[in-house]
């Protein structure tokens, strides 16, 4: 069954928040998901600990049939061992890539109209596989000229906010925003309840009728965390991240050894948003990923902080944070912060049997070939069988220049790097591949 949004309501600007049109909006029709499947519990994924997730997206993904390509994909993402899908932005955008919004009621985009989406999510019901819609929040590109002159009115569409809607430091009307400015489009004001109202009958509408369970907050350094907190009791996503991605701690051009050298210490920042959402939402390891991609290049020993820990938020808070090697901006065509293309499957070793939340990227899954994807289902098996979970316990064998081993849990122990290193004759080789090994019992 096909959501209609139907011809767009044009209502005139206005502060007061849109939430008393959403009945005529949302119609009576059925949920896509069925009651069994829908659960309101937004702290049960956290606490089972046993996600794995796939970024099904990258920077180039609006240039074909993307939800049709996905939807031919879903049973082997199911049969994998993926429980949810991260997708691209859902709704209307002036940049095919989705990060630039403007009618967030319309489920036309350039990966595909509103009813290929609805099959995608469909296909994804059936197969068991949670869908995460991406949620861009921080910011949002107006349809006409105003306060500034800038485009900071939203006339005409769904949401029809005025500049009162927007921080005074990104050309609006509104406070100051509570978080980093994202440069030369409108930074919506969430401190504004109407907009918070308005932001929240959309997050309920997307989670109860359009069929998304997860969520995965943008620019997560534009607002203040405690609103992501207030977001997600409100909507109650099943599963939801933040990303909250700023520099690593350099000296010159070598990342520093202690990225918690400080209180201000770069996974003590993702900790801190953490923190401000009330514990409710996840976040993006970037630490874990500058530390492993600098690793895997001779620096093993980075891999063990001075406390004998993982150096990463999974250090820390294993339950809370989701590993990853690559994404649609660090990685892809963009290539901003890329993991070393030569020891993808060492990164893939080490985050698919640590604990934490580890995610698989499009482009390695489907892109670079049957090998790459057959290995990494392969560690997915391990980790399934094996029970490896975010919280499971990690003891660090050793770390040095050419070689990081480590057991993990009870039952599995795994090496990365060139050194040459078994465990013992109680362990059996599980798999292995280029510069990297994991056994079991």
């Amino acid at each position: 069954m096909s959501l209609r949004l139907g011809r767009p309501y044009l209502l005139q600007p206005r502060r007061q928040g849109f939430h008393k049109f959403l009945p005529s909006i949302m119609g009576d029709h059925d949920n896509v998901f069925d009651e069994n499947y829908e659960q309101t519990d937004t702290g049960a994924v956290i606490r089972n600990g046993r996600e794995i997730l796939f970024q099904a997206f990258n920077w180039e993904s609006h240039k074909c049939d993307w939800s049709g390509n996905l939807e031919c994909k879903v049973h082997d993402i199911a049969k994998s061992g993926f429980t949810s899908a991260w997708l691209p932005p859902p709704t209307h955008s002036i940049a095919p890539q989705g990060y630039l919004p403007q009618n967030l009621y319309s489920l036309n985009s350039s990966y595909g109209s509103e009813d290929m989406l609805k099959a995608l999510l469909l296909k994804m019901k059936q197969c068991k596989v949670r869908a995460m819609a991406d949620i861009v929040i921080n910011h949002r590109v107006g349809t006409v000229v105003g306060h500034g002159g800038m485009h900071n009115r939203f006339d005409g569409i769904l949401l029809p906010w005025d500049e009162h809607a927007v921080t005074s430091c990104s050309g609006g009307l509104g406070n100051r925003s509570t978080g980093d400015n994202f440069h030369g489009v409108p930074n919506i004001d969430h401190t504004q309840p109407f907009v918070r109202r308005d932001i929240i009958a959309w997050l309920k509408w997307l989670r109860s009728s359009v069929g998304f369970q997860d969520f995965r907050f943008d620019f997560a350094r534009g607002f203040s965390a405690k609103f992501v907190k207030e977001y997600i009791e409100a909507a109650k996503p099943m599963f939801s991240i933040g990303e909250y991605w700023d520099s690593c701690n350099y000296n010159g051009h070598d990342l520093d050894y202690n990225q918690a050298l400080n209180a201000d210490g770069h996974r003590q920042r993702i900790i801190n948003w953490i923190d401000g959402t009330g514990q409710l939402s996840a976040a993006f390891d970037f630490t874990t990923k500058g530390v492993l991609q600098e690793a895997v290049k001779g620096q093993l020993w980075r891999l063990c902080d001075c406390r004998g820990k993982p150096p990463g938020v999974m250090g820390w808070w294993p339950s809370r944070a989701v590993t990853f090697l690559d994404n649609h901006d660090t990685g892809s065509t963009q290539a901003h912060w890329p993991f070393p293309a030569n020891h993808i499957m060492e990164g893939y070793a080490y985050i698919l049997t640590h604990p934490g939340i580890p995610t698989v990227f499009y482009d390695h899954f489907y892109d670079w070939g049957d090998s790459v994807h057959d290995e990494i289902v392969k560690l997915i098996d391990i980790r399934k069988h094996q029970d490896i979970n975010s919280r499971s316990s990690v003891k660090i064998l050793e770390a040095r220049s050419d070689l990081y081993s480590a057991i993990i849990g009870e039952n599995l122990c795994m090496k990365i790097g060139d050194g040459s290193w078994c465990p013992g004759t109680e362990w059996t080789l599980a798999t292995y591949g280029c510069r990297y090994a994991v056994w079991q019992k």
